[in-house]
C-alpha cells in the first residue's frame, strides 16, 4: 500500500505545468488546456514538449522500477497503474491531469522493454503523417497489447497491460470527438505562446 501511495504521488508531479510556467505561460489555459507533452509542444515547441515527455515517462518508470525491484512484476504493474492514475487525476490539482501516454510509456519501458521502442516509433510515425498527436497516441496505445502476443507472456499480463491501455484510451474520449469534428489541434503548426 505504501508503494501504491508513493507511485501515485510520483505520478502527480506536474512536469508540463512547471516547464510551461518557467517559460511564462499557464499551460492549463493554452490550447486544449491539457497539462501534457503535446499541449506544451503546441505552446512552446518540440524541445520543451520533449522535456515534458521525458519527465512524465521518468516518474512512472521510477515508480514501476521501485515496485519491480521490491516484489516483482505483479506489484510493478499496480505501481505503474497508480503512477498513471496520479498523472491523470492528481489530487493536488482538482483531479485535472494529463492523458497518460508519456507516463504509460515509462511503465512500458520498464516492464516491456522490447515493445516500448516500437510503440514510441509507431506514435512518432503516425503523428508525423497525420500531424495529430492524439491519432498517434490512439494507434500506438491501441496496438500495444497485441505486441505481447509475440513475447509469449502469461495471460494476467495481457489483462494488466490491457487495463492500463484501456484507461489511457478512455482518457482520450474528448479527442475522439474533436477528431470526428475535425477540430483536433495539430502539432505540425506549433502556435507560440505570447
Amino acid at each position: 500500500m505504501l508503494l501504491m501511495v508513493v507511485a501515485y504521488v510520483l505520478g502527480t508531479f506536474p512536469s508540463a505545468i512547471l516547464i510551461a510556467r518557467a517559460n511564462g505561460i499557464d499551460i492549463r489555459t493554452f490550447g486544449s488546456g491539457n497539462p501534457g507533452a503535446s499541449n506544451v509542444t503546441r505552446a512552446l515547441g518540440w524541445k520543451k514538449g520533449a522535456w515534458v515527455y521525458v519527465l512524465d515517462a521518468l516518474k512512472a518508470a521510477v515508480a514501476t522500477g521501485l515496485a519491480l525491484g521490491y516484489d516483482g512484476r505483479p506489484l510493478a504493474y499496480w505501481a505503474g497503474g497508480a503512477a498513471i492514475i496520479g498523472h491523470m487525476f492528481p489530487v493536488f490539482r482538482g483531479f485535472r491531469g494529463g492523458k497518460g501516454v508519456a507516463a504509460g510509456s515509462g511503465v512500458l519501458f520498464v516492464l516491456q522493454p522490447i515493445i516500448a521502442p516500437f510503440a514510441c516509433a509507431l506514435w512518432w510515425i503516425v503523428t508525423r503523417i497525420t500531424g495529430k498527436a492524439a491519432v498517434g497516441s490512439l494507434v500506438a496505445v491501441g496496438l500495444v497489447p497485441a505486441g505481447l502476443a509475440l513475447l509469449d507472456r502469461p495471460a494476467w499480463e495481457y489483462a494488466a497491460l490491457g487495463a492500463v491501455c484501456a484507461l489511457i484510451l478512455v482518457k482520450h474520449w474528448r479527442n475522439f470527438g474533436r477528431l470526428i469534428r475535425r477540430e483536433e489541434p495539430s502539432l505540425s503548426s506549433v502556435q507560440k505562446a505570447a
